[in-house]
């Protein structure tokens, strides 16, 4: 009399497998975008306060001297100069413009270069609706 052995199977069929590496692959594609987006939008966020708070130090500037000549604003955090150049332009007795214009990574978002004039118009090369 044979008898025959019977093993019990265990682990995955390489059709299961191969239909959990596309599902991963599927959402992968979905979020890895939207994570992106994400990241550029926190360090245009981070670039938007750095950008005010030098306004800030303009008007306070002005209101001791009454000129904006010879305001220095003080640096940006690493966390923007790393993806931001953050400078004052078109500094007069009466006028400036703070910008931060992307660089690296960040040149690809949709905001393009923020900047904020002496009036506290905010403008975006991307569009306003970047301040937001």
């Amino acid at each position: 009399m044979m008898h025959k052995l019977h093993r019990s199977q265990t682990g995955f069929t390489l059709v299961e497998l191969l239909i959990v590496v596309t599902i991963i692959g599927i959402l992968a594609s979905i979020a890895y975008p939207s994570y992106q987006e994400y990241i550029r939008s926190s360090r245009r966020t981070a670039a938007m306060g750095c950008v005010m708070e030098q306004t800030h130090f303009m008007e306070r500037f002005y209101s001791g001297n009454m000129t904006y000549v010879g305001a220095a604003p003080p640096a940006c955090p690493g966390a923007v100069t790393d993806f931001y150049n953050v400078a004052a332009a078109n500094q007069t007795a009466t006028t400036y413009t703070i910008t931060a214009a992307p660089t690296g990574t960040q040149a690809i978002d949709r905001c393009g270069t923020l900047s904020v004039n002496q009036t506290g118009t905010r403008s975006a090369s991307g569009g306003n609706d970047c301040w937001r």
